[in-house]
């Protein structure tokens, strides 16, 4: 399966899923998928997010925290869950504030080996 198609099943399995993307720590995105309702400046998103992204993991490096594995942002809007698929990248789970965050979660764990290979 590829990219494009994983990141799709995710969206489309995930109650109030609005989009889906992987990215760069240095902000640059791989793929995304987006519904058509979704209002997001996704590269924006994917800047600002990828800038925080890289100082937990340098922080939790710092304290001996261990390896960093998955970060999740709530707002009043929406949900956010990212999670490492190797040392340069990560996966991005946008969802609504009312949406299935959990099930998101979870496939997003449960493909990113698949994501990562694909990558590879």
């Amino acid at each position: 399966m590829s990219l494009r198609e994983t990141l799709k099943e995710i969206v489309e399995n995930v109650e109030g899923g609005l989009a889906a993307m992987i990215m760069a720590y240095d902000g640059i995105p791989i793929d995304e998928i987006t519904v058509p309702q979704s209002e997001f400046d996704l590269q924006s998103l994917s800047v600002e997010y990828a800038t925080v992204l890289k100082e937990i993991k340098r922080a939790a490096e710092l304290v001996k925290a261990g390896a960093m594995e998955e970060v999740s942002i709530t707002t009043n809007r929406t949900r956010v869950a990212l999670r490492v698929l190797n040392e340069d990248l990560f996966a991005v789970l946008i969802v609504t504030r009312d949406g299935n965050f959990g099930k998101g979660r979870y496939l997003l764990r449960l493909k990113a080996y698949d994501l990562a290979r694909e990558l590879a």
